[in-house]
């Protein structure tokens, strides 16, 4: 049974039993706690958790994950993916453990003609926390099965909690025996409370069903917490994994032989010439190629570009993991224009973004290939110093920082490090390596954990808004209201009021005040009352529905009492408007300019101001950002309409409007902004100006690079942009009046200066060079003689590194012809220190080492260096010691000449 057969049989099972079919939501989380989606339940949250009411009392979907824990085991275990589909039930304070349990397992055990899958009865094998009689009295009814068949795991495998408070509950799992080319043989009755690791590839998960019933406090862990008490409506979370029901009905070993993803394989197999299923080693790699090909494919879809933290590091990874694997093949072309739209091919039909983006998806991959590439070049001249080095020290090990920067700042994979010094004869310090990587892991940990306070802080949040209702929020249609107060804060606790000079938060009843959200900031204003003033210095939205102003009380005092009224600045929201609304223009004529793949990734606007984020791979050419910008001013002088309107996603994409890739829409209703009908349509809820012309002017001022495959744009809007302007047109006069000429002929007058200053700027440096090296034949006259050996040591006030290595080469070259000659010059300017030595043939035969000089008195100058024995230079600060270090020479030439 081929995948999209399984897929279309779950969905179809669950909707014939009432749940509504929902579409998979994006990878990527809205979520502060997770990078990734990374289960089925994830776009439920906020069902779970109360934040919002579920439209629906039973749903179904088959949700795109991504695992980044299981990224080292891909290809070494029958069964982990980095990207997944979970096919997955719910329930919201509907059916509860009998009706998860007698769906779940009708589907799997009915016949294949009946819609079932068809598995074989005597190999499933409930599992159940240790305990729960209540859920194996459930599967003994439902299935007929004897209670020894039902296996008893702790809580480590079978209590599902989200890591923070709110809701957690017991698990039960269908493992699928897959016989003993798999495992051990065991007794069901004696497992747990932990499954034996020998046994996860035998008893294979394929369906967790969470019953979801307790109300946890206290959360230390996702294993560690207090139960306040019940919740007050039970819910249904399960997963069936779709990769490991497809290897099971397709007969394969693991998951990387199914449908999906054996066929990049195939094309691995083709480009490397070797075969998959001989090679323990090699088979790993066909693995990752086929998996992390799959996974950076969807990631890119979705909207991520690679980059040096967050989710661009992740998908940077799997894509450098890719290629890498498939150069340990033994392919050092090009793979992903190979491999990718075989990928592609198979996951277009259910993920159609894949064919429609395709341009775009490829775009950033083949450029992620390109750089590593480069990478993995410069980082072997990186690695063959620092091998060199290592030998030069009589050493025979590389050390672990060495190993740990080579990988974390220039992306070189420690398998490749381990390989390259294998061929040198080093090894390397392979345990600290992966104590160094433990550590960032520990630090990146720590960090989540940190992060993970703004899902605790929401219980307050969440009792104001069951006590009072959403916030009747104006902002679209007034800047002005009459409020009450709901409810004050102060360190996060609810108060009964706030002193004049405290900063606090405050819930009104309803608010003008847009909450910052889409990029744009939130609006600035005044709240007053009664013999008191309040400035809002930030609105947002932490749950659905409610939104909280962050105030400092300028005058008075404010209990939850008073009325007062809410004011946003008008000149503020007047600036904000023509930000946004300029973001979608440039937007448009980005696309415009440089074709419908230009699309925006991020975006930030705040009144005059506005930065757009946008994926693509090269610099822009000043006629491109010229470009942009009339398209821009174009619209404007158009006076285009700018109006909205509310519909369902479904609808808003049929109709054209781009939703920005990793923003999460309602599948209910969603606001669409356009201007000029279709030329700019989005999904936005931000504010905006009723006609084009309105927002006064674009003017971009800039344009960089903001990560690999990344660009932004950056531009004033209205009076900020017209001060731009009249700034750059005050220069030119200045210039104009400095150069007596006119504007038309300011540029060619300044370029004309320029070529001359370069000019006098060269007569200058021969001239200087000439006056340097006009010493040297008086430096070699004086040379001093320590035993057989001329040497020369010299200070060079006021000359640099080049200055000093080009004064000590053509000094050595002065020095008489058939005798030992060592010259050491130090120069010092603009606060460095920077010493050459060299040497002649003579003096290297009787043991004198150029880089041994300068490693001897590089510590005098508070620095060090080194080199190869005819030619060695180093630098340092302490300028105080040169003449010490100078002194030293004589010495060393003394020592080491004998």
């Amino acid at each position: 049974m081929d995948t999209a057969e399984i897929r279309r049989r779950f969905l179809a099972h669950f909707e014939a039993a009432g749940h509504a079919v929902v579409d998979s939501a994006s990878t990527l989380a809205n979520d502060p706690n997770l990078l990734f989606v990374n289960a089925g339940m994830v776009p439920f949250k906020p069902y779970f958790l109360g934040q919002e009411t579920p439209p629906f009392d039973r749903a179904t979907s088959v949700q795109k994950c991504i695992r980044t824990p299981d990224i080292e085991d891909v290809g070494k275990t029958t069964r982990h993916a980095t990207f997944f589909e979970m096919c997955g039930n719910f329930s919201f304070g509907d059916y509860f453990k009998a009706g998860a349990i007698e769906l779940a397992w009708s589907l799997v055990t009915n016949p294949v003609d009946e819609g079932g899958y068809g598995l074989d009865k005597d190999r499933l094998y409930p599992s159940v926390l240790v305990g729960d009689d209540e859920a194996i009295e459930l599967w003994m009814k439902v299935t007929g099965l004897p209670r020894e068949r039902i296996v008893q795991l702790g809580p480590k495998e079978n209590y599902w909690s989200m890591g923070v408070p709110g809701p957690g509950g017991p698990c039960s799992e269908i493992l699928f025996d897959r016989g003993p080319d798999f495992g051990p043989d065991f007794d069901a009755t004696t497992l747990g409370p932990d499954m034996p690791v020998d046994l996860e590839d035998r008893l294979l998960e394929i369906w967790n069903l969470v019953f979801m019933q307790d109300d946890l406090s206290a959360v230390r862990s996702k294993s560690d917490f207090d139960i306040a008490g019940s919740l007050p409506k039970k819910n249904i979370d399960t997963g069936m994994g779709l990769d490991r029901v497809a290897l099971l009905l397709q007969g394969k070993k693991n998951v990387y032989e199914i449908d999906l993803l054996y066929p990049v394989i195939a094309r691995a197999e083709q480009l490397s010439g070797k075969t998959y299923g001989v090679d323990r080693e090699d088979d790993v790699r066909f693995c990752v190629v086929a998996d992390h090909v799959r996974s950076s494919m969807m990631l890119i879809g979705d909207g991520v570009t690679p980059g040096n933290d967050g989710r661009g590091y992740v998908l940077r990874r799997l894509l450098r993991r890719a290629v890498r694997s498939m150069r340990l093949l033994g392919c050092e072309d090009r793979v992903l224009p190979e491999l990718m739209p075989i990928s592609r091919d198979v996951m277009g039909p259910v993920y159609g973004n894949l064919v429609t983006d395709w341009e775009r998806i490829a775009q950033v991959a083949y450029a992620e290939e390109d750089a590593f590439r480069k990478t993995l070049q410069a980082g072997t001249q990186i690695f063959d110093q620092a091998a060199d080095e290592v030998k030069r020290t009589g050493g025979a090990t590389l050390s672990s920082e060495r190993a740990f920067a080579l990988h974390d700042t220039y992306g070189f994979p420690i398998d490749l490090t381990l390989e390259m010094a294998a061929e040198q004869g080093l090894t390397v310090d392979e345990q600290g390596f992966r104590g160094l990587m433990a550590e960032q892991r520990e630090r990146a940990k720590a960090d989540a954990r940190a992060k993970k306070g703004s899902h605790g802080d929401t219980v307050v949040y969440r009792g104001i808004l069951d006590e009072h209702g959403p916030t009747e929020w104006l902002a679209y249609e007034t800047l002005e209201t009459e409020s009450r107060p709901l409810a004050l804060l102060s360190g996060g606790a609810a108060t009964s009021r706030l002193a004049e000079g405290e900063i606090g938060e405050l819930v009104l009843d309803r608010t003008p005040f847009y909450a910052e959200s889409g990029g744009q900031v939130a609006d600035a204003g005044t709240i007053v009352f009664d013999g008191g003033r309040l400035e809002v210095i930030d609105v947002q939205r932490p749950i659905k529905g409610l939104v909280v102003h962050q105030v400092r009380v300028l005058e008075g005092e404010l209990d939850a009492g008073r009325e007062v009224h809410a004011r946003v600045d008008p000149e503020w929201r007047i600036g904000a408007r023509q930000a946004h609304s300029g973001t979608h223009v440039v937007h448009a004529a980005l696309r415009e300019v440089l074709g419908p793949t230009a699309l925006q990734s991020g975006s930030y606007n705040r009144p005059g101001y506005l930065r757009l984020d946008f994926g693509w791979t090269q610099g822009l050419s000043a006629e491109q950002v010229r470009d942009i910008e009339q398209v821009s001013q174009q619209a404007l002088r158009a006076d285009l309409a700018v109006g909205w309107d509310y519909m369902t996603l479904e609808q808003a994409r049929e109709w054209g409007a781009i939703a920005l890739f990793g923003e999460t829409y309602d599948n209910t209703q969603v606001r669409v902004v356009e201007i000029g009908g279709p030329w700019s349509r989005e999904l936005c809820g931000g504010t905006h100006v009723d006609h084009s012309s309105q927002i006064g002017t674009v003017v971009v001022t800039g344009e960089t690079s903001v990560g690999s495959g990344n660009r932004r744009i950056e531009a004033l809007t209205g009076v900020e942009g017209f001060a731009y302007l009249a700034r750059e047109r005050d220069v030119v006069a200045q210039l104009t009046g400095l150069l007596k000429t006119q504007p038309d002929d300011l540029v060619g007058r300044v370029q004309g200066l320029t070529e001359r200053l370069k000019n006098a700027e060269k007569e200058l440096e021969k001239a200087r060079l000439a006056q340097l090296l006009g010493a040297s034949a008086e430096l070699a006259a004086g040379a001093t003689q320590v035993g057989q050996v001329k040497v020369v040591a010299h200070r060079a006030d006021g000359a640099g590194g080049g200055d000093v290595r080009n004064l000590a080469i053509d000094v050595r070259g002065r020095l008489p012809q058939g005798e030992p000659g060592v010259v050491v010059i130090i120069g010092s300017a603009d606060g460095k220190v920077s010493v050459v030595a060299a040497t002649n043939d003579e003096a290297r035969a009787r043991g004198l080492s150029a880089g041994e000089l300068v490693r001897a008195v590089g510590p005098l100058l508070g620095g060090k260096g080194g080199g190869k024995d005819d030619v060695a230079q180093g630098g340092g600060s302490d300028a105080s010691r040169i003449d010490e270090a100078l002194a030293l020479v004589s010495t060393e030439v003394a020592r080491a000449a004998g």
